[in-house]
């Protein structure tokens, strides 16, 4: 499946593109929100599985209702878990260290954060998880789902449309990258992506991406890691990958990053 072949749904606020596998159909939602989140819908006969969830009330109510001749039959919460006015009969999935993230650790810093920016418009409340899973299958809605455990939360492989979801791509946007050490860690699971070719790779910040894009994501970590050997601080770190990349959005996670790189 070319990540191109699809069929756009417009929204009144976001829009919906479509990939059509047959048996099986996968729902990108783009949802134009302040900070760029995608959902992800899973459709087989009639039933769906959404893929995070949606954390300002308009796209939430947007969703609901385009979601409303279907049968959802879960929802997998991973690195977001703001948004519990979403879908609150759903059965609700996560691993027990997405909870904690959601709950206590760096996506609770990161929902306060997100409260105090945008105020009333942003859900803070937190899902309730009705099913805590571990690592390896759990069908949900006819559809079998890969869940593998990460540092934070989890990624799922989806063998039914031969695609993988992770937290974060972005072929041209900077990353939140914790040192050397996590870039290394960051190059080896897009190598896995390689080797078992995947047609697409699904994040939670940017629409879906291929293979092609995983080979410019890993030159790209790559080239921070021999950048940050030549400098001798953050700002001249930021000033050289900026000259390098400068096309690339989110300048905020390379803000981070040059924190991490040069603490």
């Amino acid at each position: 499946m070319d990540k191109n072949t699809f069929k756009t749904v417009k929204l009144a606020k976001g829009e919906m593109n479509v990939y059509d596998f047959g048996a099986v159909k996968l729902h990108a939602y783009k949802t134009n929100d302040f900070i760029d989140d995608e959902v992800f819908i899973v459709e087989k006969d009639g039933k769906a599985v959404v893929i995070e969830s949606p954390c300002f009330f308009d796209n939430i109510q947007e969703l609901t209702e385009y979601l409303e001749n279907l049968a959802v039959e879960g929802v997998l919460v991973a690195y977001h878990g703001a948004g519990a006015s979403f879908l609150p009969g759903a059965p609700k999935y996560a691993t027990r260290n997405a909870v904690e993230y959601s709950e206590s650790g760096g996506g609770k810093a990161l929902i306060d954060n997100f409260t105090a920016a945008f105020g009333e418009i942003f859900d803070h409340t937190v899902h309730t998880i009705t099913h805590v899973i571990g690592e390896g299958k759990v069908t949900i809605g006819g559809v079998d789902f890969i869940i593998k455990q990460t540092g934070e939360a989890f990624g799922i492989e989806i063998p039914a449309i031969n695609a993988v979801y992770t937290h974060m791509l972005g072929h041209d946007c900077h990353s939140i990258v914790a040192g050397a050490g996590h870039a290394d860690a960051m190059i080896a699971e897009l190598e896995g992506y390689l080797k078992k070719g995947y047609d697409l790779i699904l994040t939670s910040h940017y629409t879906p991406e291929d293979l092609k894009d995983v080979k410019t994501k890993i030159a790209y970590l790559e080239n921070l890691k021999t950048i940050a050997a030549g400098c001798t601080d953050a700002d001249a770190f930021k000033a050289e990958v900026g000259r390098q990349y400068p096309q690339y959005s989110g300048q905020n996670y390379l803000d981070m990053t040059a924190g991490f790189f040069f603490a």
